[in-house]
């Protein structure tokens, strides 16, 4: 019969878990709360770390045909001056892939694509999981299922980590507010993005296909309503105002940032948690959903068959839990680092940009772009 999964979460992490087990011969159905499978409109970066996970699944190429190449950008201050220029093309040529704007939308829609059908069970949320030593129950809407894992995919609110890490720690506020919108197709779109540094704040955006921008940022004193957030940017460097003038009220979306404290295991019986229900991250570092496409195919690779599912779950939690609580160390530091809002420390953060050369920012980058999936 071949072994089977339950992935609950239809986002990123869980839908590629689902393909990355699928292609490894599981029986797979993802059970997704929605009516249906997408993500809310927004864009994201994906690392060559990420495009190494999706050429694991034969999807890369897909997923750079529909994105766009991030040709050169990097972090200038709230005048608009250039702190540092980021190499991107180094980038490129040290670790194979290049850095890749996409609509999150389009990611998840190229993921869900590589599944049968059957697989996706939208409208139907997770009640109860019991797990034990023979596998794991899971009981949904349509009623019961006995499967050899469970991949727990629903998020930083994951209700999965809720009913079976009842020690966890829940999630806790960050301090700040994010951002994140879409423009419309622009007349001249620019050729290059750009991270700003302000006091208290940050904004950024990256170009996507079709002429249009991905626009992020974060704010310390939280903005009551869209209008007030575009007012608090109005006199910001271009091309900051105009980017924001091109966003519809209605594409503007606003979230609290929250922070979910170490677990001590991403395992727990047949249960394995990915993504954000396991390690959400400031989104700093743009790893959010790059770390997510590492867990599926680092999963599926380590429960390849003939492994005892046992100690190939210890394996994962080996894998995956020491790097990506790493990764979200570094978020939080630069994260908060990028949102300072005392003078004196602004200006020594500025200062320390500006004299940090290319190659040393480059290098540091290494040890979370140079990642060689796990073999089964």
């Amino acid at each position: 019969m071949g072994r089977s999964a339950v992935v609950v979460g239809g986002g990123i992490g869980g839908v590629a878990a689902a393909v990355a087990l699928h292609q490894r011969g599981w029986r797979v159905e993802v059970l997704e709360r929605a009516a249906m499978f997408g993500e809310i409109g927004a864009g994201l970066s994906l690392w060559p770390n990420a495009l190494q996970a999706l050429d694991a699944l034969g999807l890369a190429d897909r997923v750079v045909a529909a994105g766009a190449i991030e040709t050169g950008g990097g972090a200038r201050d709230r005048a608009g001056r250039w702190l540092s220029r980021a190499d991107n093309a180094g980038i490129a040529i040290r670790h194979g892939w290049p850095l890749v704007m996409v609509h999150r939308a389009e990611l998840l829609r190229t993921l869900v694509e590589a599944l049968p059908p059957q697989s996706l069970l939208p409208g139907t949320a997770m009640r109860t999981v019991r797990t034990d030593g023979a596998g794991a129950v899971v009981e949904h809407r349509h009623g019961t299922t006995r499967v050899d894992l469970v991949v727990g995919a629903d998020g930083l609110r994951s209700d999965l980590r809720r009913q079976l890490w009842p020690e966890a720690a829940p999630p806790r506020y960050a301090g700040y507010t994010a951002w994140r919108m879409v423009t419309e197709p622009l007349a001249a779109p620019p050729t290059e993005g750009a991270l700003f540094w302000g006091r208290g704040e940050r904004i950024g955006f990256a170009a996507l296909p079709g002429d249009r921008c991905y626009c992020f940022a974060a704010t310390r004193r939280v903005q009551p309503d869209v209008e007030a957030f575009r007012r608090r940017f109005r006199d910001w460097p271009a091309p900051v105002p105009d980017l924001l003038a091109a966003v519809p009220d209605g594409r503007v979306l606003r979230h609290d940032v929250y922070r979910l404290p170490p677990l001590s295991t991403y395992v727990r019986g047949r249960v394995a948690l990915v993504g954000d229900a396991a390690h959400a991250m400031d989104p700093m570092l743009g790893q959010g959903a790059c770390q997510a496409l590492e867990d599926a195919v680092t999963l599926a690779a380590c429960v390849d068959d003939g492994v005892p599912i046992d100690r190939a779950l210890a394996r994962y939690d080996r894998l995956r839990r020491p790097r990506t609580q790493r990764i979200v160390r570094r978020s939080t530091r630069l994260g908060a680092m990028a949102l300072w809002s005392w003078a004196p420390a602004v200006l020594v953060r500025d200062l320390a940009a500006r004299l940090v050369p290319t190659s040393v920012v480059l290098r540091s980058m290494a040890p979370i772009l140079d990642w060689p999936p796990a073999r089964a």
